[in-house]
């Protein structure tokens, strides 16, 4: 019997429980890998991946298996249904776990790097920080940077001050020292004129932004209505698409079918058979997408879903090139119909075949 690897500790138990099936009907019916890739059309590496919990196996792969082994095919793929859900909502939930340590990231670099961060940690209770200094303490707004001779300017003319005839000792008011720390009235008044065209321009600005705000939402006579129905048809979509499903339409277009949650609902609604590849249309009615998958190709071979022009616009093709494990799949396409889209693949041969149009949808 073949050694089996640990699974991952992170596998969702659904999926554990799917691979630990897929590993006793190895098991069970004698076989290698590499015999396993032999009688299901799969290489050798995609298996090891698909019995060591690291790939979830397509469903192409699970039919194959089961017929190999004689295990049941409907019994198989409910339970590869139910395993590829719980994959979906495992991968959703590690996006959200990576973005949450991003902003996470995001806020410590903001916070290490904001000197209004640093200024308010170091300003408590009314004394500054010694904490990032380097042995300067920058003044404040109201007091001057360096105390300037011309400040003896501002104190009334020497007349009304000089000491009586005969004194020879000056009056202390005019010492330096309580010429700089008499307080002066100039800086509180730029202060206070600071803070009030600051306050005007804070009013205007957000009338200004109420007015925007106003004229998008309400542009001629009809805006009410118009306003109307964009604020009820996404709601309408977003509660259609069941847990795990990421996109519809022409939201999907481009993106990988399995990250979207797209691949639990599909079906294949056309297929045909080039050299020894199998060519597929898979269609996802949930999504409202379709693309091209192939099994068993070479490495080098092409894979391409098309729809045709339809209204004016023009068509539009996904495609994909396949690598060392023999098997690919396209992006996705938004097609209204899975009739609509056809799968072409061509051989690093020449060889080129595609799925007959008009295919149930």
């Amino acid at each position: 019997m073949p050694r089996w690897r640990d699974l991952p500790e992170e596998l969702d138990p659904q999926v554990r429980e799917f691979t630990g099936q897929l590993r006793r009907l190895v098991e069970r019916s004698g076989m290698s890998v590499v015999a396993v890739a032999d009688r299901t059309g799969y290489s050798k590496s995609s298996w090891e991946r698909y019995l060591n919990g690291r790939l979830l196996p397509p469903q192409g792969a699970v039919e194959a298996l089961a017929e190999a082994t004689g295990a049941d095919v409907h019994h198989l793929s409910t339970l590869w249904e139910l395993a590829e859900r719980a994959w979906c909502r495992s991968e959703m939930r590690h996006d959200v776990t990576v973005e949450a340590t991003r902003v996470a990231q995001a806020r410590v670099a903001i916070e290490e790097f904001d000197p209004a961060a640093h200024g308010a940690r170091g300003n408590r209770n009314g004394r500054p920080s010694d904490k990032g200094r380097q042995g300067v303490e920058l003044p404040g707004p109201e007091r001057p940077l360096v105390a300037p001779p011309p400040m003896s300017a501002s104190v009334p003319s020497p007349e009304p001050v000089h000491s009586e005839p005969g004194s020879s000792s000056p009056p202390p008011s005019l010492s330096a020292s309580s010429v700089l720390s008499a307080p002066s009235p100039s800086p509180p008044s730029r202060e206070g004129r600071r803070r009030v065209v600051l306050f005007v321009a804070g009013v205007v600005g957000a009338l200004l932004l109420i007015a925007g705000a106003l004229a998008l939402i309400n542009p001629g006579g009809g805006g009410e209505k118009r306003a109307e129905k964009p604020t009820t048809a996404p709601a309408t979509s977003a509660r259609q698409l069941p847990a795990g499903v990421k996109c519809a339409g022409a939201g999907c277009t481009g993106k990988d079918p399995q990250t979207m949650g797209c691949g639990a609902s599909a079906t294949t609604t056309a297929n045909v058979t080039v050299g020894t590849a199998y060519v597929e249309v898979r269609y996802s009615r949930t999504c409202g997408a379709a693309w091209a998958r192939v099994t068993r190709a070479a490495p080098g071979d092409l894979i391409r879903v098309t729809t045709p022009a339809r209204g004016g616009a023009a068509a539009r093709t996904q495609d994909s090139k396949v690598d060392a494990d023999g098997d690919a799949y396209t992006g996705m396409i938004s097609v209204d119909s899975a009739s609509r889209a056809t799968a072409c693949a061509t051989l690093a041969g020449g060889q080129r075949g595609c799925t007959a149009r008009g295919a149930r949808g």
